[in-house]
């Protein structure tokens, strides 16, 4: 699902966020699935965004999300995992303000707080996720 931002304060503020986002979720990714029975592949797609799309297996459960979904789950208040949209639709989105401190520089432990804690309740929830 694609993001529609309330102002340009939060369009700028997710556009200083989403590359140390990508990064920190990809790594945690990897850090927490090695502790699991999960199998994780990744696949290239197009839509709705360019990007890759993740699956999770374990024996006959499996789930597919974008990873800019997680990305997007960790940036903005109340996301929701966008597995029953069409491709076509859009959200309304806030900026988690928490990721910033004071000066409006990222909060670099609320930031890697939140992402941990992302890919563990996807973990944890798997495969209702």
């Amino acid at each position: 699902m694609k993001p529609t931002f309330k102002n340009a304060t939060d369009w700028e503020k997710a556009d200083i966020l989403m590359q140390p986002v990508l990064f920190l979720v990809m790594d945690n990714l990897r850090k927490q699935l090695e502790k699991t029975n999960l199998v994780a592949t990744y696949e290239e797609v197009q839509e709705p965004l360019p990007g890759h799309q993740l699956s999770l297996t374990h024996e006959d459960a499996s789930v597919t999300i974008n990873v800019w979904d997680i990305c997007f789950k960790v940036c903005f208040i109340d996301y929701q995992f966008s597995s029953n949209q069409s491709s076509q639709d859009s959200m309304m989105v806030e900026i988690d303000d928490s990721l910033f401190n004071e000066d409006q520089e990222i909060n670099w432990q609320n930031l890697k707080t939140k992402a941990e804690q992302t890919i563990q309740t996807i973990i944890n929830n798997f495969p209702e996720i």
